[in-house]
């Protein structure tokens, strides 16, 4: 057994642990500030990052952002736009083109939160003229980016046919195209060399495209990537990276991305609820407290308990062997590093926050929400 004890000096260690119940998404802010800390000085212009907040979907680490002296973010949802909104950050990118009612609440958007630049993502013809009509009827302008697909094969339309396109954005009335979004979430190669070159192999459609619209008179930005090809892209001239994981990091990317420096800024805290037989646990961890979409084996890495290894995993349950002999008893606590952090947080309404191994508040999970206001 391998549990920690209140006076050992474990980065995660939490003295007043049994105030708080479990299971429990717990964040440590200062690891937070040193991880956009590490942001910040791993690219030459603070104006090339627009960090992603599907991560966190909290005003706390927003604000925490902007200190760090980053003024753009990039977002998946409308609730996480007008989180953005709601923080006055000066420019948001929506990075999803809008259809149907989604159209509309973007557009709403724009009129409740003028202090905020907002842009969103297009890849269809319908859908620049659906935006276009609903901001010409509401005296707005949307400010919008093509959708590039290089690879992830989610949505975007392929650089090679993007032209016309772009050309046509331009044209309506009520749309200002600003750029080129290209995001390459399929290139997680550990190898950062093999990486690399993936990366580069994507982005050269991107680069062709961005040639043939400043020879025709446009002069578009290019944001592209995320956390796995952050290093790749932050050595690009005159991209923007738009890295989200980055701020709490997470077993998986801490496995996969050992080049990039960030350290986990996030567990869930769980405790040991039942001793069903003689070798194994039972924990108050189910597949509502943690990400479950990966093998048994890449759902939760106990930093107290390493040897610990799961078995079943339930809603409200999760069963690890520890092997006879083991020493473990009811209540005991654990501290869960989660594969994927991201769908994590949001199955946790707010996130108690640590400091000097103590509790010392909560953040709230804002925009896990599907609507805030509109």
């Amino acid at each position: 057994m391998v549990l920690s004890s209140p006076d050992m000096e474990e980065w995660f260690n939490i003295l007043d642990a049994e105030t708080v119940d479990t299971p429990a998404l717990v964040v440590y802010p200062e690891r937070v500030r040193r991880n956009l800390a590490q942001l910040v000085a791993s690219i030459d212009d603070v104006g090339r990052l627009r960090p992603h907040i599907k991560t966190h979907k909290c005003p706390d680490a927003v604000r925490l952002t902007l200190a760090a002296g980053i003024t753009k973010f990039k977002c998946a949802t409308i609730a996480e736009a007008e989180l953005l909104g709601q923080c006055q950050v000066p420019d948001a990118l929506l990075a999803y083109q809008p259809v149907g009612p989604k159209a509309a609440r973007f557009i709403a958007l724009l009129r409740q939160y003028p202090a905020t630049r907002f842009a969103c993502l297009v890849d269809h013809p319908q859908a620049a003229a659906q935006l276009s009509a609903l901001a010409g009827a509401a005296g707005q302008t949307v400010r919008v980016y093509l959708d590039l697909n290089v690879g992830m094969n989610r949505s975007g339309i392929a650089p090679a046919v993007a032209f016309a396109l772009y050309q046509q954005c331009a044209a309506l009335p009520h749309l200002a195209v600003l750029g080129l979004h290209a995001y390459d979430g399929h290139i997680h190669d550990e190898d950062l060399a093999v990486r690399t070159a993936r990366c580069h192999a994507a982005f050269a459609p991107v680069g062709a495209l961005a040639e043939e619209l400043r020879a025709a008179g446009f002069d578009p930005v290019i944001v592209a990537g995320g956390t796995p090809t952050y290093p790749v892209h932050a050595a690009r001239a005159g991209v923007e990276c738009s890295p989200g994981t980055f701020i709490y990091w997470d077993g998986g990317y801490g496995r996969a991305f050992a080049e990039q420096p960030f350290a986990p800024a996030a567990l869930v805290l769980c405790r040991v609820v039942s001793l069903p037989d003689a070798t194994r646990l039972c924990l108050d961890l189910g597949h509502k407290a943690v990400a479950s979409e990966s093998p048994l084996d890449k759902r939760v890495t106990f930093l107290n308990a390493p040897e610990l290894r799961v078995v079943g995993h339930s809603e409200e349950h999760l069963v690890v062997e520890a092997g006879p002999g083991h020493g473990y008893q009811l209540g005991d606590l654990l501290y869960g590093m989660p594969h994927h952090i991201c769908p994590t947080v949001a199955l946790h309404d707010r996130a108690v926050t640590i400091e000097n191994h103590r509790v010392a508040g909560a953040w709230p999970t804002t925009a896990r929400a599907r609507a805030l206001t509109l």
